[in-house]
């Protein structure tokens, strides 16, 4: 009988990865972007570190409840009734947060947070603030276009993720050129763009989904799992929580650089390396829904673990390619505009970030294996490591004050995504080999046959 039965192709697997992870790439265009225009406009170094070192890092931890929403609604929208659940939690979850995101940024919390805790330097502090205000619409932005994301992933509807980021880049790039040609304030500059960007994508997204409601949606049938309110707070509570473990990373660096050696250089250079290392990464970001949308399908698992392989190659691939050419210097230096010590930095710390793209391929795969099994715990924990190794290696890097602030963040996301990745693998065999067993006899792999195993 197996032998019989068609496997999942990799062309199949190919259609439905590539308009991901161009959308992934396409995002992540937008902070080099900013970036590289920022640095252009004055008091470059002020602005990149009040971006990469406060605005970015507290709006992604305000946000985090919600960013998994792009998993979870490709899991769980697969009929009506699932889909008008999952929305309300969405925008119910995202007006809260943004609440939480306009107390930070107009109210005396925010001298708290940015002045105590992240303890960021005095000159960074004011303008910060004002990026911060002009931010306030993106978490309600994210929830909105991630909820509407996934039901077009679940439906086959891929290529409209990556239309959505066309508009999105091109409203950024309406505002990125106004400041260039107005000689704006970087800062405001960042945050306008960004915000404008992340809102077109969301309006984006609701219209296009609406034709995949009205047809698609309603015909589809019911689960085999229900969802009600239990079922969705165990399933999306440990993904919530894994979102917001995440994104703790971020401000417990900008912790970290505010008091190592070289704190405003390592923060001004910090956004642009991270950001090419995003893009890049960005190709194993997009495989996680990838996972859950097709491992429905017949003998899927072998299918999926080769490309894994192949994506890890490609991903680590592109690292050395930059890092040992010319192209360093010319992304440093010509596109992001850096000065010569600051990118010499980044051209140095993008070696120390040489593992992580393979790491992310290797974390979608597993995390997306337990998420369409709805185990969704396991992910918590792995997090939870990785938080916990990076944070320890920061806390080191703080007391031994050896080396750019900057080297020991990398090494430090380095040995937490190490650790993650592992658990990952440990927690996700039992589903794996679900999943490996169902191929043999070809059939379709649902989650009554991953839940528990």
């Amino acid at each position: 009988m197996g032998s019989e039965a068609k496997r999942l192709s990799y062309g199949r697997v190919l259609k439905t990865w590539w308009p991901l992870a161009a959308s992934w790439l396409l995002m992540a265009i937008e902070l080099p972007a900013v970036s590289a225009v920022v640095a252009r406009l004055a008091a470059p170094q002020i602005s990149l570190a009040a971006w990469g070192g406060v605005i970015s890092p507290l709006s992604l931890i305000v946000e985090s409840p919600i960013i998994m929403l792009l998993a979870a609604s490709t899991a769980l929208s697969r009929d009506r009734d699932s889909y008008l659940k999952v929305r309300r939690f969405a925008l119910w979850a995202g007006g809260v947060l943004t609440l939480l995101h306009a107390a930070i940024a107009f109210t005396p919390l925010y001298d708290g947070v940015v002045a105590g805790v992240l303890g960021a330097p005095k000159e960074v502090v004011g303008p910060a603030r004002i990026g911060l205000q002009l931010m306030t619409p993106w978490t309600l932005s994210i929830a909105y276009r991630r909820f509407n994301q996934g039901v077009l992933i679940r439906f086959g509807h891929s290529n409209a993720v990556g239309v959505g980021t066309v508009v999105r880049l091109a409203a950024d790039g309406l505002v990125l050129s106004a400041g260039l040609i107005f000689k704006l304030p970087g800062i405001e500059v960042a945050g306008a763009a960004v915000a404008l960007g992340v809102i077109s994508e969301a309006v984006y997204a609701g219209l296009r989904v609406r034709t995949v409601v009205q047809h698609e949606l309603v015909e589809a049938p019911a689960p085999l799992i229900g969802l009600d309110l239990r079922t969705f707070v165990d399933f999306y509570t440990p993904l919530a929580m894994t979102s917001l473990i995440t994104l703790l990373i971020q401000p417990v660096g900008s912790a970290g650089l505010s008091r190592m050696p070289l704190p405003l250089e390592s923060l001004a250079t910090w956004p642009v390396v991270s950001g090419l290392i995003f893009m890049i990464r960005s190709l194993g970001n997009a495989y996680n829904e990838v996972v859950v949308a097709l491992l429905d399908e017949p003998r899927s698992s072998r299918t999926l673990r080769r490309f894994t392989a192949v994506l890890c190659g490609v991903s680590v691939g592109w690292v050395v390619l930059i890092g040992a050419t010319p192209l360093a210097g010319f992304w440093f230096g010509s596109v992001s505009a850096l000065p010569n010590d600051l990118a010499q930095l980044a051209s140095l710390a993008l070696w120390y970030g040489l593992p992580l793209p393979a790491l992310t391929v290797l974390q979608s795969w597993f995390q997306g294996t337990l998420v369409h099994a709805r185990r969704t715990r396991p992910v918590t924990e792995a997090v939870g490591l990785g938080l916990g190794i990076s944070s320890m290696i920061v806390i080191l890097g703080v007391l031994f004050q050896t080396g750019a602030g900057l080297v020991v963040i990398f090494l430090a996301f380095d040995l937490g995504a190490v650790a993650q990745t592992a658990w990952l693998w440990y927690r996700s065999r039992p589903a794996m080999r679900a999943a490996l067993a169902r191929d043999e006899i070809a059939l379709p792999i649902t989650q009554a046959d991953l839940v528990g195993g």
